[in-house]
Protein backbone atom coordinates (compact mmCIF):
# COMPACT_ATOMS: atom_id res chain seq x y z
CA UNK A 1 0.00 0.00 0.00
CA UNK A 2 1.11 3.53 -0.83
CA UNK A 3 -0.12 7.26 -0.20
CA UNK A 4 -1.16 8.59 -3.32
CA UNK A 5 -2.09 11.92 -2.40
CA UNK A 6 -2.61 14.09 1.23
CA UNK A 7 -5.36 16.60 0.78
CA UNK A 8 -5.64 19.18 3.17
CA UNK A 9 -9.87 20.26 4.65
CA UNK A 10 -10.46 23.54 5.69
CA UNK A 11 -13.77 23.97 7.36
CA UNK A 12 -16.12 26.71 6.38
CA UNK A 13 -19.32 28.56 5.78
CA UNK A 14 -18.60 30.38 2.80
CA UNK A 15 -16.08 28.41 0.41
CA UNK A 16 -16.51 31.02 -2.55
CA UNK A 17 -13.93 33.02 -0.51
CA UNK A 18 -11.50 30.62 -1.20
CA UNK A 19 -11.89 31.58 -5.03
CA UNK A 20 -9.77 34.68 -4.34
CA UNK A 21 -7.01 33.80 -2.22
CA UNK A 22 -5.96 30.43 -3.41
CA UNK A 23 -7.00 30.98 -7.57
CA UNK A 24 -6.83 34.30 -7.93
CA UNK A 25 -3.29 35.04 -6.08
CA UNK A 26 -1.76 31.69 -5.92
CA UNK A 27 -2.84 30.75 -9.34
CA UNK A 28 -4.30 27.15 -8.02
CA UNK A 29 -6.98 25.38 -10.71
CA UNK A 30 -10.69 25.04 -9.61
CA UNK A 31 -10.42 20.64 -9.63
CA UNK A 32 -13.75 20.08 -8.71
CA UNK A 33 -16.95 21.99 -6.92
CA UNK A 34 -19.93 20.00 -5.57
CA UNK A 35 -21.53 23.24 -4.00
CA UNK A 36 -20.44 22.16 -0.18
CA UNK A 37 -17.03 21.35 -1.26
CA UNK A 38 -14.52 23.52 -3.88
CA UNK A 39 -11.06 21.52 -4.41
CA UNK A 40 -8.20 23.55 -5.91
CA UNK A 41 -4.79 22.23 -7.19
CA UNK A 42 -2.62 22.59 -9.95
CA UNK A 43 -1.58 20.00 -12.25
CA UNK A 44 2.18 19.82 -11.00
CA UNK A 45 3.65 16.53 -9.25
CA UNK A 46 3.09 17.08 -5.48
CA UNK A 47 4.85 15.14 -2.91
CA UNK A 48 2.67 13.67 -0.39
CA UNK A 49 4.13 15.50 3.29
CA UNK A 50 2.75 16.06 6.62
CA UNK A 51 4.81 17.44 9.09
CA UNK A 52 4.48 17.74 12.82
CA UNK A 53 6.13 20.40 14.70
CA UNK A 54 6.83 22.07 17.78
CA UNK A 55 7.15 25.55 15.65
CA UNK A 56 7.63 27.22 12.46
CA UNK A 57 11.05 27.63 12.69
CA UNK A 58 12.83 30.93 14.11
CA UNK A 59 10.44 31.54 16.62
CA UNK A 60 7.48 31.47 14.30
CA UNK A 61 3.94 29.75 15.08
CA UNK A 62 3.24 26.62 13.40
CA UNK A 63 1.83 27.67 10.13
CA UNK A 64 -1.39 25.52 9.18
CA UNK A 65 -0.37 24.86 5.22
CA UNK A 66 2.91 25.27 3.42
CA UNK A 67 2.99 26.19 0.09
CA UNK A 68 5.85 26.01 -2.20
CA UNK A 69 5.94 28.49 -5.09
CA UNK A 70 8.64 29.50 -7.60
CA UNK A 71 8.65 33.28 -7.10
CA UNK A 72 7.74 34.33 -2.98
CA UNK A 73 8.71 37.82 -3.62
CA UNK A 74 5.71 38.08 -6.57
CA UNK A 75 3.13 36.52 -4.64
CA UNK A 76 3.88 38.41 -1.67
CA UNK A 77 3.46 41.49 -3.81
CA UNK A 78 -0.35 40.09 -5.01
CA UNK A 79 -1.12 39.66 -1.43
CA UNK A 80 -0.69 42.88 -0.47
CA UNK A 81 -2.36 44.45 -3.21
CA UNK A 82 -5.50 42.19 -2.25
CA UNK A 83 -4.90 43.23 0.89
CA UNK A 84 -4.55 39.94 3.48
CA UNK A 85 -2.57 40.19 6.33
CA UNK A 86 0.90 38.78 6.33
CA UNK A 87 2.15 37.75 9.83
CA UNK A 88 5.69 37.43 9.26
CA UNK A 89 8.90 37.74 6.64
CA UNK A 90 9.84 37.87 3.87
CA UNK A 91 12.71 35.96 5.59
CA UNK A 92 15.65 34.23 4.34
CA UNK A 93 15.71 31.16 6.81
CA UNK A 94 19.13 29.84 7.73
CA UNK A 95 17.82 26.73 6.44
CA UNK A 96 18.14 27.71 3.06
CA UNK A 97 14.52 28.85 2.59
CA UNK A 98 12.48 32.46 1.15
CA UNK A 99 9.22 32.61 2.71
CA UNK A 100 6.14 34.41 4.85
CA UNK A 101 3.40 33.95 6.75
CA UNK A 102 0.27 35.00 5.82
CA UNK A 103 -3.46 34.36 6.71
CA UNK A 104 -5.83 33.06 4.75
CA UNK A 105 -9.43 34.54 4.49
CA UNK A 106 -10.21 31.45 6.77
CA UNK A 107 -7.50 32.36 9.30
CA UNK A 108 -5.82 30.36 8.65
CA UNK A 109 -1.95 30.70 9.04
CA UNK A 110 -0.32 29.87 4.93
CA UNK A 111 3.36 29.61 4.84
CA UNK A 112 4.43 30.77 1.28
CA UNK A 113 7.91 29.78 0.55
CA UNK A 114 10.25 28.39 -2.15
CA UNK A 115 13.95 26.91 -1.42
CA UNK A 116 17.08 29.11 -2.36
Amino acid sequence: MRVKRIVANVRTSDIALAERFYRDVLGLDLLMDHGWIATYGSDQRATAQISFASEGGSGTPVPDLSIEVDDVDAVLADMKAQGFSIEYGPADEPWGVHRFYVRDPFGRLVNILSHR
